[in-house]
């Protein structure tokens, strides 16, 4: 069974129809579309094939719609490049600012230069650089002195590590962006450039205002002062990204590991998924196979906790995808033996309340019972993740009557989503539980499951209730 779930990102090497069916049949169930590199206009096609190959294969996909964000970029260097020696003193500000008086970089992200202060360290995207601010002059330039040598070259990123700016998660690019791909029908939306809470809950807005289904946020933890609001920000989000690529420019690199633990362990303490990211399989972009060091790292993302692993590159421009996704599978699978041969059922903490105390009892009871799957009915999804969070060795079916919810279930670790028809006549979801194990033929007749579901007297059909039952039940 496949338990941690693979995230491909579509590009000129996977975007054709055939190519999305193999990477899907190779272990890929959540498809990234980058809005960086394209509008809503050129993914309608790709959209319409994923929505074919979901027919064909009879499974549920997943459209996650990554937006572009804001980007912090240097303007044209007049030189077309700086070579920066260590200790160099450097002018930054607008270009229409620009002085002669030493090396000059223009950036006019306004909102950025006015709260820049002495002392703050500001870094190339590429990490290969490093300034420091030496002070704020009376004509609103910036005095830089660089901490290392490189070279500086027109239109690079610029990060500012631990820095809050005033810069929006959303541009107005974003928005657009982000009313067109729920025309278009996407599942999921991934943003860039999230720094609290109040991020997130502007993306939230604007997708109800557009939207009468339930759209779910993944945030892209990119920056360190949004790692340091990571408890604020996951009451918000729906799905977590550990985004190591621009975190690794943000931090310092020895301390991402720990930091991609951190954020893992959070996550899963929230039954919230979390997705790992950047070069998992980078050598396969050009090879039909990856680094040691590599295979290590997917397997160590996995054993950490992270519901899913991601392909950028290596999916999108590499001369492997489908082979990149079977590999990544094949990888995964030997972690989750990993996992179960150490699995220990913890219990949740007081905080965490009933609705975590009824998942570590299923699965506690799965345990105990020896069961061979656990059968779950909910209709938001959040039973299910619940569940998933505690990383039973069962394999976990959730029934849900809403495809919102079986896309976003996509994303959770173990878990298989299963859409039911919510019936006129019977809205038991005990019944449909026991009708779904009587007919799934995964499920041999004498297996023992554990179920849970929300039960309710018919009169109060129509009340909000949530899992309130736990049963074994014999096929």
């Amino acid at each position: 069974m496949k338990k941690t779930k693979i995230v491909a990102t579509l590009g000129t090497s996977s975007n054709s129809p055939e190519k999305i069916r193999a990477l899907a049949e190779a272990g890929a169930s959540i498809f990234r579309l980058n809005f960086s590199h394209g509008s809503a206009k050129d993914f309608v096609d790709i959209m319409k094939s994923m929505r074919n190959v979901e027919r064909e294969l009879r499974t549920p996909l997943t459209i996650m719609q990554d937006l572009s964000g804001p980007k912090i970029r240097l303007g044209e260097i007049r030189e077309d490049s700086i070579h920066v020696q260590q200790g160099m003193k450097l002018l930054l500000g607008t270009t229409g600012h620009y002085t002669s008086e030493l090396p000059y970089l223009p950036f006019d992200h306004e909102e950025v230069l006015d709260s820049l202060v002495a002392g703050d360290r500001l870094v190339l995207a590429d990490g290969g650089l490093e300034f420091t601010v030496v002070e704020r002059r009376p004509d609103h330039l910036i005095l830089l002195e660089a901490k290392n040598s490189g070279l500086v070259t027109s239109r690079k990123g610029l990060a500012l590590p631990g820095k809050a700016t005033r810069v929006r998660a959303l541009t107005e690019k974003d928005k657009r962006d982000l009313m067109d791909g729920i025309r278009l029908g996407v599942d999921a939306v991934a943003m860039s450039y999230v720094q609290t809470a109040d991020d997130v809950r502007e993306a939230k807005e604007l997708i109800n205002q557009h939207s009468l289904r339930f759209v779910p946020v993944c945030v892209k933890l990119e920056r360190e002062n949004a790692v340091h609001n990571l408890d604020a920000i996951l009451a918000e989000a729906d799905i977590v990204m550990v985004a190591r690529g621009d975190l690794g420019v943000e931090c310092p690199l020895p301390k991402l590991p720990g930091i991609q633990k951190h954020i893992i362990k959070a996550c899963n303490n929230a039954s919230k998924p979390v997705i790992v990211a950047t070069q998992m399989l980078l050598a396969m972009v050009n090879s039909p196979s990856p680094t040691r060091a590599e295979t290590t790292d997917v397997a160590n993302a996995v054993l950490d906790g992270a519901d899913c692993v991601m392909l950028s590159e290596e999916t999108a421009m590499g001369n492997f995808p489908v082979e990149t996704v079977a590999y990544m599978r094949r990888i995964t699978n030997e972690a989750e033996l990993i996992m179960e041969e150490r699995h220990t059922l913890e219990e949740p903490s007081e905080q965490r309340g009933i609705p975590s105390y009824l998942a570590y009892s299923a699965c506690l009871l799965a345990q105990k019972a020896r069961a061979q799957a656990i059968v779950i009915h909910s209709l938001s999804g959040a039973s299910a993740r619940k569940v998933s969070s505690c990383r039973p060795p069962q394999p976990i079916y959730a029934l849900t009557t809403e495809n919102s919810s079986v896309k976003y279930l996509n994303y959770s670790w173990g878990v298989t989503p299963v859409l039911v028809e919510e019936p006129e006549t019977e809205p038991s979801h005990l019944y449909r539980t026991e009708n779904f194990i009587l007919h799934n033929d995964a499920l041999k007749k004498g297996d023992c499951v554990v179920i849970t579901a929300g039960q309710f007297r018919q009169r109060q059909a129509g009340s909000s209730g949530g899992t309130n039952l736990i049963k074994i039940f014999y096929k």
